[in-house]
């Protein structure tokens, strides 16, 4: 319990206190009921922080704009602590508040991230170009031991879960469409909407997401624990270029794993919707296959394998941007690493848009 004491005198408009004042002397002030301290007095004050200052100014001036009371009496350190205090009131109060934007600062500041990151991809393409350009004579210089270690994570490790989720959604587009279709006694057309879904758009845009989501995002954590922890900086050092030892070929790993993640997942969902309708309509695995070998064009399956190498073009491009512009702090990390999912997606939902308008307009 505090010895603190205060009392106000209304004759010199003083608030006289004493005893230790800190933290916990707030119940010792009495109620001034915005009446004007001009005096303040501390002869009897014993103890005074930090915390016990900042009581008695408050208290003595509620707004930062009153005028300083006058102190009396208080011992040298106890003034030296209000001179402080004081000063950082001071000092905070004279921060602006926080202004809220309005609609068109708000667009215009979001138009101007875009561009910069835009601008950004495109020097570091130009970077990339280059650097490739002088490998090309220089079979020697490939680290194919990086590439192989890649492959194996970008490919081998994703299969799982790419065989599942589309596996899973055929099943789903399968049943779906074999509801409606049963209503009209055109249950063998499900094999040929459940293929051109699989094929044209939910196979590459499912693999596309997921890539994104793991390793678009592993790609940049990697990168950029490497620069906080200067590794990017002793590459440098011994004369190597980062961007063909850890750029390069992240980016053919991912060139290469692409097209072959969908063509497993075309397989899955194709499985997953055979299995549907050989249960739900009666359509056996032999009619399921000789449907399929009499509407399946070839077409169909390349525009969806096609899709996959311009996908990771972009993922790869993007993860490895963001890892490499990464500064030497964890939080740094953590939100490029965010922004690496988040620009990958709108990468190939525009993307997918483009080629969707595109196909439409060649009639393919």
């Amino acid at each position: 319990m505090t010895d603190a004491r205060a009392h106000f005198d209304e004759a010199e408009r003083a608030l006289i206190v004493s005893g230790a004042w800190r933290a916990d002397a707030a119940d010792a002030l009495p109620r001034l009921g915005g009446k004007t301290v001009r005096i303040l007095d501390g002869a009897g004050v014993t103890q005074l922080d930090t915390n016990g200052a900042w009581l008695l100014l408050a208290a003595a001036r509620p707004q930062a704009s009153d005028p300083m009371p006058e102190l009396r009496a208080f011992q040298p350190q106890h003034l030296a602590m209000f001179k402080l205090v004081a000063q950082h009131c001071a000092t905070t109060a004279a921060q602006p508040a926080p202004r809220r934007e309005g609609v068109l600062e708000l667009i215009g500041r979001s138009t101007v991230e875009v561009w910069a990151h835009v601008t950004g991809l495109l020097g570091f393409v130009g970077h990339l170009f280059f650097e490739l350009a002088a490998l090309i004579g220089r079979p020697g210089h490939w680290r194919w031991r990086e590439f192989g270690a890649q492959v194996n994570s970008v490919f081998v490790g994703a299969i799982p879960i790419v065989v599942g989720m589309l596996f899973l959604l055929g099943v789903v587009f399968a049943y779906l469409l074999g509801d409606q279709a049963q209503q009209y006694g055109a249950s063998i057309f499900v094999v040929d909407g459940l293929l051109l879904a699989i094929l044209r758009e939910v196979s590459p845009i499912i693999v596309a997401v997921l890539v994104a989501g793991r390793t678009g995002a592993a790609i940049t954590a990697q990168i950029g624990t490497m620069k906080v922890t200067e590794e990017i900086d002793a590459i440098t050092t011994l004369g190597l270029s980062p961007l063909a030892v850890l750029v390069i070929p992240r980016i053919l790993a991912l060139l290469i794993a692409m097209p072959l993640l969908v063509f497993i997942g075309d397989i899955a969902g194709i499985a997953g919707g055979m299995l549907v309708v050989e249960g739900q309509l009666d359509i056996s695995k032999s009619i399921f296959m000789d449907r399929m070998v009499e509407v399946l064009d070839l077409k169909t399956l390349l525009v969806g394998l096609g899709k996959a190498p311009v996908f990771a073009i972009f993922i790869a491009l993007i993860a490895c941007r963001m890892g490499l512009s990464v500064t030497r702090d964890a939080r740094s990390v953590g939100a490029n690493t965010t922004s690496t999912v988040v620009q990958s997606l709108v990468a190939i939902i525009i993307l997918n848009a483009i080629f969707a308008v595109m196909f439409v307009e060649l009639g393919i």
